[in-house]
C-alpha cells in the first residue's frame, strides 16, 4: 500500500453536470487526465501515460458527484492506491470545487504532487472554459 497521501481543491467555474463526465468517462479523461484511457468492462479503466498501462478498477461514483478508481498490480491483482475525484458546490457562493484525494502517486513531497495536480486541473479548467 502506498504511504503517500495527497489531498488538494480547486475551483472550477463549471457546474458538476458539465465537469463530471470528464472524470468518468474514458473519453472525458483522455483529453486532461491521461495518455489515452479504454474501458474494456464496465468497472475497469486501463490508463496510459508514456505508453505504460495503468490499470485501475472503479470502485464507486455517484452521478455528478464523485469517482473513485482504485489502481491494481497486473500481476498479483494487489492495490496500488486510489484516486478519487469529488465535486462539491458551496451552498453560499455556489461555487464547484474539485477534491483530488491521491494515494497512486508515488511522489516523495506534497510539492511534485501539486505540481502535477495543478497542470492536470488547469487543463481540465481550459477545456470546460473555466
Amino acid at each position: 500500500m502506498p504511504a503517500n497521501h495527497f489531498e488538494f481543491e480547486y475551483e472550477v467555474k463549471a457546474s458538476p453536470k458539465v465537469l463530471y463526465p470528464y472524470l468518468s468517462t474514458a473519453s472525458g479523461l483522455q483529453q486532461w487526465f491521461a495518455d489515452k484511457v479504454t474501458v474494456p468492462d464496465s468497472s475497469t479503466f486501463h490508463f496510459y501515460w508514456d505508453d505504460e498501462n495503468h490499470p485501475a478498477n472503479l470502485i464507486q461514483s455517484k452521478l455528478n458527484k464523485f469517482v473513485r478508481f482504485e489502481f491494481i498490480n497486473l500481476s498479483d491483482g494487489s492495490s496500488k492506491g486510489f484516486i478519487e475525484l469529488k465535486l462539491e458546490v458551496s451552498e453560499l457562493s455556489n461555487t464547484t470545487y474539485l477534491k483530488v484525494f491521491d494515494s497512486a502517486s508515488k511522489f516523495k513531497s506534497d510539492d511534485d504532487a501539486a505540481e502535477l495536480w495543478d497542470y492536470l486541473c488547469d487543463k481540465l479548467k481550459e477545456i470546460v472554459g473555466s
